[in-house]
């Protein structure tokens, strides 16, 4: 797939996304947005205003067919690949582009025919890249089958679709401005500070005792640098910034920039994670050999995180 979007520069990414979640702190537009299905976030301002209402219909409806793939993500891959079918470039209508792209969501020929069956309902039969429907449909199962089911990895769904951290970012950012959960309680301006640095670090490879933004990073190392960033010291390790809290009482809602904990137990804890989808999405560094990235959590205390437990949270920004 290639991009028709103007390219977005990593700083630029950066300073839009604190431009957006500081927003978000003001007017309670950043809960849940990622993750969950149609049914749970509901469109933003931004988003109708972006968004024809019968593509915004197609996101949300071809996103319930994967479990756990938001609909705001297929709608920020629609507006930066065509402008959700308004772009008068080549290849969005007609022909491709220069990469070979076609449609409204810009997928190569074999890479559609992967996806395009079965021919989705009001689909085309055959089924056409340049026709709304089946190309949405056949981009979320594309998203569906490489991470983003169940957030298993929606990092890697998102950079299969375009090879570039920049339009991870972008697509990451304008999916945070096209969902609302009106149910969720609006983080402070330090958390939408938090997150917004932890956004963008996105893609930065782990690094055990990295603490250097772009170069690499260990969990607690980019936890405390992101708190840093909202003016906020944290300890260096992750069991000193659980025992530092303000802890979360059991049971409590979560909201965007908590700090989530993971390990054997409260006097052991291994790994920390900045809440980004109160229902149970972290951005974290999470293990050598991979990227920061956004993945799933349970947010029950006590329920198994892998070969760890989930053992709370705290607010340093409360």
């Amino acid at each position: 797939m290639s991009s028709l979007g103007r390219p977005f520069a990593a700083g630029a990414a950066g300073l839009a996304l604190l431009v957006v979640l500081l927003a978000a702190a003001a007017g309670g537009a950043l809960g849940g947005l990622l993750g969950g299905t149609g049914a749970e976030v509901a469109p933003s301002a931004a988003a109708l205003s972006a968004i024809p209402a019968t593509y915004l219909a197609l996101y949300q409806q071809a996103a319930a067919t994967c479990p756990g793939l938001s609909w705001t993500v297929l709608a920020a891959i629609g507006t930066v690949e065509s402008d959700n079918g308004q772009s008068t470039l080549p290849g969005v209508s007609a022909g491709q582009n220069a990469a070979g792209a076609m449609g409204p969501l810009q997928m190569l020929g074999p890479t559609f025919a992967a996806y395009d069956q079965p021919v989705p309902p009001g689909g085309a039969n055959p089924p056409s890249p340049y026709d709304p429907t089946d190309a949405t449909y056949a981009a979320a199962r594309m998203l569906c089958a490489d991470g983003g089911r169940n957030d298993t990895n929606l990092n890697g769904a998102i950079w299969d679709y375009n090879h570039s951290r920049a339009y991870v970012t972008e697509v990451l950012h304008l999916a945070a401005r096209y969902g609302q959960a009106a149910t969720t309680a609006s983080p402070s301006a330090a958390a939408a500070t938090a997150l917004a640095y932890a956004l963008s670090q996105l893609g930065t490879p782990y690094r055990w005792g990295g603490e250097t933004p772009g170069v690499g990073f260990d969990c607690s190392g980019l936890t405390q640098a992101a708190y840093a960033a909202a003016g906020i010291t944290l300890p260096r390790v992750a069991q000193a910034q659980y025992d530092a809290g303000p802890h979360l009482p059991p049971g409590s809602p979560l909201q965007p920039g908590d700090l989530v904990f993971f390990g054997s137990s409260t006097s052991a804890v291994s790994h920390v994670g900045i809440v980004v989808n109160p229902a149970g999405e972290m951005i974290d560094a999470p293990h050598t050999g991979a990227q920061v990235r956004i993945e799933g959590f349970p947010t029950t205390i006590g329920a198994a995180w892998g070969t760890d437990l989930y053992l709370g949270a705290t607010r340093p920004a409360g």
